[in-house]
């Protein structure tokens, strides 16, 4: 093994910091071991958890868990940690905000605490909610295609010729559980592609913002222009973020 630390016990110590600061917000904490191996997902929080504040990358976990005798090539786990699970682990393909000061670039992430959750968790409910009769009723009322780009479950998918489309899940407002009425059939790359960065509407269009990380991801002049009008609708609010940031002498 090729790691110097101790999973057992780094592991209990996830466990104890949990039970302390993220069991009240709904954070998941989740199985060390499914029979007599470790989970993935697990393995990944205990590396993380042992290069807290540390820049990791993703062939980095993708290296460890090869080491622990789990062949992967695409290591999602360290996404899902965060908006699925709501471990404080930014992203910097997601392009969080800390993600800047931190130098945390595309293809990396670092966990920055344990003892807060990620901001924007919102304790959703991925499985479960509904029901396979009902999702298939849904997808049927779609004419089994995508909501946003069209592309028909089973066929060639319509930006990528090469790929059978499959219809994923998709929330219409990521802010609520997947129930029948939150819920629009998209294809697996409209789905990655939202990152739950957006309200959709019935028709799966992009009705709002619903993950501010996403101007981060605008031209500068555009994150300038988004700044200038929400100063100018919320002044006072401004004054007062500013103030709290250490500028006490804020000109109108």
């Amino acid at each position: 093994m090729k790691h110097n630390f101790d999973i057992e016990k780094s592991y209990d110590e996830i466990r104890e910091k949990y039970e302390t600061y993220l069991r009240d917000y709904g954070v998941r904490m989740l199985s060390l071991c499914t029979g007599n191996r470790y989970t993935m997902s697990a393995l990944v929080l205990v590396y993380f958890y042992n290069h807290i504040g540390e820049v990791v990358s993703k062939e980095e976990l993708t290296t460890y868990l090869r080491d622990m005798g789990y062949p992967t090539n695409d290591v999602q786990s360290a996404r899902h940690l965060a908006q699925q699970s709501g471990w404080y682990i930014i992203s910097g393909q997601r392009g969080d905000v800390e993600c800047k000061e931190r130098n945390v670039g595309p293809g990396e992430y670092m966990l920055l605490t344990v003892e807060k959750p990620y901001p924007l968790y919102t304790k959703l409910k991925r499985d479960g909610d509904l029901k396979a009769n009902d999702w298939e009723e849904l997808k049927a009322r779609y004419g089994f295609r995508c909501a946003t780009c069209g592309s028909k479950e089973g066929e060639s998918n319509y930006h990528y010729r090469s790929t059978i489309t499959k219809l994923n899940k998709g929330h219409k407002d990521p802010s609520k559980p997947l129930t029948l009425d939150n819920t629009i059939p998209q294809c697996e790359f409209c789905n990655k592609a939202s990152r739950n960065y957006f309200i959709f509407d019935n028709k799966g269009r992009v009705d709002r913002i619903y993950d501010p990380n996403f101007i981060m991801r605008s031209d500068e002049e555009i994150r300038k222009l988004m700044l200038k009008i929400l100063i100018e609708d919320n002044l006072n609010e401004a004054k007062k973020i500013l103030s709290e940031l250490g500028n006490n002498e804020i000109e109108d």
